[in-house]
């Protein structure tokens, strides 16, 4: 977060403060009017969007130093396995540990909706999307040769996002070696 509030500027020619009192003055009334409007109209990718509208409501500075996002990420991962989805935990336990076994510079990155997995970039994220279903998002754009029927695209490629394809999982059992390898390629292939 701290890397993308000091880029910001360099990158979109306006800075955090900038952005937001532009938001607050030309942008849409609510918060997903202007995410959308900020994709749109202004190009900025998925995650840019969502937080610069949240900033311009008050909201996401809880990520702004290493010590408040540290304090706050383990709050997203309970959210997110909460209520009818609380049964899901352990599929998110199992991945985390699995990526965690693929090198030391595997980093998990917990947001409100799901965990991002990094090495140099995104290469994978776990989301709870159901009350009952994991998706493994997965970043394949430069995988040459033909994936399997068990990964689905997200549509990912033509919206320019980083996560492509997808594996559901609804039970722990589900996270075999055909799991293992398909993380493993979208490791390798952001090295």
């Amino acid at each position: 977060m701290q890397k993308w509030v000091a880029e910001l500027k360099e990158k979109t020619g306006r800075s955090l403060d900038e952005w937001v009192e532009f938001i607050r003055k030309s942008g849409p009334a609510t918060e997903t009017a202007r995410r959308d409007w900020l994709k749109a109209r202004h190009k900025l990718g998925t995650n840019s969007a969502w937080w610069l509208a949240e900033r311009a409501e008050g909201k996401g500075g809880e990520e702004d130093t290493p010590e408040k996002y540290l304090a706050i990420a383990p709050q997203y991962v309970a959210e997110q396995y909460s209520g009818k989805k609380e049964a899901l935990r352990p599929i998110y336990d199992q991945l985390l540990e699995l990526a965690a076994s693929l090198a030391p510079d595997v980093k998990a990155c917990p947001c409100k909706t799901m965990v991002p997995l990094y090495r140099n970039h995104v290469f994978a994220q776990i989301k709870p999307t159901t009350n009952t279903r994991v998706d493994l998002g997965l970043s394949l754009t430069h995988y040459k040769g033909k994936l399997p029927n068990r990964l689905i695209d997200t549509g990912g490629a033509a919206k320019k996002d980083r996560i492509t394809h997808r594996i559901e999982l609804s039970e722990p059992a589900q996270i075999d070696a055909d799991v293992r390898k398909w993380l493993k390629i979208a490791y390798d292939l952001d090295g």
